[in-house]
């Protein structure tokens, strides 16, 4: 080494030792933001919250729009896109405060109304190592996408108008007394009731009222005998895809630091969503000769929202577990169930989602591990769990399947809920929104 390169070395020895000592060492409270803002938990919830926005645009959009027809393809994007614009916006007048402000048992507080309050430095008591507003954006992703699930169930025939006055109106009457009271306090909270990541209040809540909304609504036209087969479900593949990657923040995102119950989370859910799959393929290859695409990503869904509730109470082998129970249970309820009491579920919303979060919720009173979750389930003695998480599922099904059939009969006084038979020939990308795929 030359002499100028020597002392250019040892010049700029001070710079890097600082350089590595400030990497190893923990940020303090004016590089975080505040006293116990952690800079790391920040940073995986805001990756966390992208994750979970990508579910429903442009996940949730391509998933859905590949299993409609070719003449309702935009429409179906539509809703997915009309949620997110809708939804982020109630969340923030009011959403957000009802729901994670204020512990009452039935409803939160107004306080925070229009973020009032929310400052650089809040942090909100559920979330304490992130800024409140990065918990607020977190959870808006989830009012969003589970107002998106339900229109599943009524593809295909509902009209713009109604869906958006439906979509008003149970968010903030289903979506938000229901989150508020497992996850902001209220008395199924004070209760004991487990849902991770929205077992009850994503998957079974937009189930439920799919199935509510598709029985008043009456199946499509030509349903049980015309060719209501996709369009592209290569759309649907990819769309699969996203979701997957999503779900890890969903599900992981959900331990709301970055730690190893989020990795522990993260694990259980992508082997959840292989089992999945794998077991909804068999079922068809054993039954029917051939494993269809269509049902290893039906299976891969099932799988992913069955863990949902789960997947911070549960070591990752309970995974492989649940998916295979989600894969037999879920394939079940798409074929035997449906067809048994005919009811149209465009995209088995209620076969896939409800009855997905439905076992996936009574599960983890069976599988949950004290060491993980810090609640013990049937399988470490603890049978009470169970019962609690039953009585969860209880109040789920009532309060979702009542306030959906109510609104849509609201809605129907005010527009029709439905396209005529004409507009629905026709395809609802050129009688709603006067575009087409060519």
């Amino acid at each position: 080494m030359g002499a100028r390169a020597l002392r250019a070395a040892i010049s700029a020895a001070p710079i890097t030792a600082a350089m590595l000592l400030a990497w190893g060492a923990p940020a303090s409270a004016q590089d975080s933001g505040a006293p116990g803002i952690n800079p790391a938990d920040t940073a995986w919830m805001i990756v966390a919250t992208a994750l979970v926005l990508m579910m429903t645009i442009p996940g949730l959009a391509l998933f859905y729009s590949g299993m409609v027809r070719k003449k309702n393809v935009l429409a179906t994007m539509a809703q997915s896109l009309t949620a997110v614009a809708i939804i982020s916006i109630l969340w923030v007048v009011f959403g957000y405060s009802l729901t994670f402000v204020g512990n009452g048992p039935w409803l939160g507080s107004l306080d925070s109304w229009f973020l009032a309050g929310i400052t650089m430095d809040s942090v909100n008591p559920a979330a304490k190592t992130i800024p409140e507003a990065l918990f607020m954006l977190y959870q808006m992703t989830f009012a969003i996408i589970t107002v998106a699930l339900v229109a599943g169930s009524v593809a295909d025939r509902m009209r713009f108008s109604a869906y958006v006055l439906f979509s008003i109106g149970w968010f903030i009457f289903a979506y938000v007394p229901l989150a508020h009271w497992v996850w902001g306090g209220g008395f199924l909270a004070s209760m004991g009731v487990m849902d991770f990541a929205g077992g009850l209040v994503v998957h079974l809540s937009a189930g439920i009222s799919g199935l509510v909304a598709a029985k008043v609504m009456g199946n499509r036209h030509g349903y049980g005998h015309d060719n209501l087969s996709p369009f592209d479900l290569s759309l649907a593949v990819v769309g699969t895809g996203l979701l997957w990657v999503g779900w890890f923040g969903f599900n992981g995102g959900s331990a709301l630091a970055a730690n190893s119950r989020a990795v522990m989370a993260i694990t259980a859910t992508h082997l959840a969503a292989c089992a999945g799959a794998l077991t909804w393929g068999a079922i068809e290859w054993a039954t029917r000769r051939k494993p269809s695409v269509l049902g290893m990503i039906s299976g891969a869904v099932a799988g992913l929202g069955t863990i949902t509730p789960a997947s911070g109470f549960v070591a990752p082998w309970h995974g492989i577990i649940i998916g295979i129970i989600a894969g037999m249970v879920c394939f079940w309820a798409c074929t035997w169930l449906k067809h048994r009491f005919q009811y149209d579920d465009s995209l088995d919303v209620f076969g896939v989602h409800g009855i997905g979060g439905l076992t996936g919720t009574l599960l983890a009173g069976v599988f949950a591990t004290a060491a993980i979750g810090g609640t013990s389930g049937l399988l470490e003695g603890n049978p009470g769990q169970l019962l609690i998480q039953l009585y969860g599922v209880v109040i789920t099904l009532v309060w979702c399947g009542g306030v959906t059939f109510v609104l849509l009969k609201l809605v129907s006084a005010f527009v029709p809920l439905r396209v005529s038979m004409q507009q629905e020939l026709e395809g609802l990308d050129i009688s709603q929104h006067g575009e087409a795929l060519q």
